[in-house]
């Protein structure tokens, strides 16, 4: 039997891929065991479907039984506008004697979990000649970065994650500062 033949820069790296993938499917099963609310569960299971997805895609590459050039894209869920601006916010103090997660902390953990998975996902494909691993590490990073999005959703509903915002005058003045007119210059 004939393997790939990848470099090997490109293939520690989706050996990582598959591995941080494998944690991150562990992490969401044991933190939707432990939450309270509903919606947060069934988004961490959607995310589990979709991370072993992209386990099994990954796995079949490196194993030569190919994938198709366009591995599957996580269908993420957009079920609001955000809310902008600030609502008495406050955070609890760490609880270093806890024996469970708070649903707020769970979102948060999985939130830093993909964005990261989205940062590393394509920094591995900026490092990947081979068209498909490259693909795969691209798909992977959208695919974290949309369930970043959908937590991120949740958490801003929840009020665990607000967004300031900056007074109109001074959102205004700093647009103003830009100008569209370019100089004429002479290219050569």
């Amino acid at each position: 039997m004939m393997m790939n033949r990848f470099g090997a820069h490109e293939f520690l790296e989706t050996q990582e891929l598959v591995r941080s993938q494998a944690a991150n499917i562990e992490l969401h099963a044991v933190c939707a065991s432990m939450t309270n609310d509903q919606e947060l569960k069934t988004i961490l299971y959607r995310h589990i479907q979709g991370m072993e997805q992209s386990y099994h895609q990954a796995v079949h590459l490196l194993q030569n039984k190919g994938i198709s050039m366009n591995p599957s894209t996580y269908g993420m869920q957009i079920q609001n506008q955000p809310q902008i601006g600030l609502n008495n916010p406050a955070m609890n103090p760490p609880n270093p004697q806890a024996q469970k997660l708070s649903d707020m902390t769970i979102s948060t953990i999985i939130l830093n979990s993909h964005k990261a998975g989205s940062i590393f996902g394509m920094q591995w494909a900026n490092e990947c000649g081979d068209p498909q691993l490259r693909q795969l590490h691209i798909t992977c990073a959208v695919n974290c970065n949309n369930m970043a999005y959908e937590i991120w959703q949740y958490m801003n509903r929840k009020g665990y994650y607000q967004v300031p915002q900056l007074a109109d005058h001074t959102m205004q003045t700093m647009n103003q500062a830009f100008n569209t007119t370019m100089p004429n210059q002479q290219y050569q």
